[in-house]
């Protein structure tokens, strides 16, 4: 069930298709605001943090508005978070673009890398595996296929299941390697694909991120 008018802020931090996902996620029932303002992105019911472009670039946009303060203290709270593109790529330990080694949130280990792929970018439609229990893609076939714009992404997951610890659920796509499409770790969710321009595809994951807040 969609949980309609929940109160949702796009993050704005000088990246991201800002105005694509404020409309998507209307579509889908929520009231989207979209802000760099520090209280109200704590305060949302759900925060959603967009991205494209470089790792570095959209890091140094993030904490110019304190955007990794925002997220942490969020997910302290239990309060969700979902990121798309790069906004998931910069929740990792790091990324590594020609050469350059940025910091990421550190809420998940690894490293953004460059796909080893014969074209760069992965751009267009593509498939994902998805594990069981997943909120954000049900009520979708196996086959569904959701857009993707990038060069670089997670081709490693590092986080295991230990005592008293429910490992994230991680979904898979693959172009050239497999590498991390999205993850589902209790309050922070995110996708390497776009939602806002994967049609009804992705209306149905926005509602069902939604129906979780």
């Amino acid at each position: 069930m969609v949980a309609v008018g929940r109160r949702v802020v796009v993050l704005d931090y000088g990246s991201g298709n800002l105005r694509s996902a404020e409309r998507a996620l209307a579509r889908a029932g929520a009231d989207v605001t979209v802000t760099a303002d520090f209280d109200a992105a704590l305060d949302a019911e759900g925060l959603v943090v967009p991205g494209v472009g470089a790792f570095a670039a959209c890091m140094e946009g993030l904490k110019a508005v304190r955007g990794d303060q925002i997220v942490g203290r969020r997910l302290a709270g239990g309060r969700p978070v979902l990121g798309i593109c790069v906004g998931m790529q910069i929740l990792f330990e790091k990324g590594v673009e020609h050469g350059v080694h940025t910091e990421g949130c550190g809420e998940w280990p690894g490293t953004v890398e460059r796909l080893d792929a014969p074209v760069l970018p992965h751009m267009g439609w593509n498939t994902v595996t998805v594990p069981e229990g997943s909120v954000l893609f049900r009520g979708l076939d196996a086959d569904t296929r959701f857009y993707f714009v990038h060069s670089y992404g997670v081709r490693e997951w590092r986080l295991e299941a230990g005592d008293g610890f429910t490992p994230p659920l991680v979904t898979w796509s693959e172009h050239g390697v497999p590498f991390v499409a999205a993850v589902e770790n209790g309050p922070l969710m995110a996708t390497q694909f776009h939602p806002e321009k994967s049609g009804d595809a992705g209306a149905v994951l926005l509602s069902n991120w939604l129906s979780t807040l």
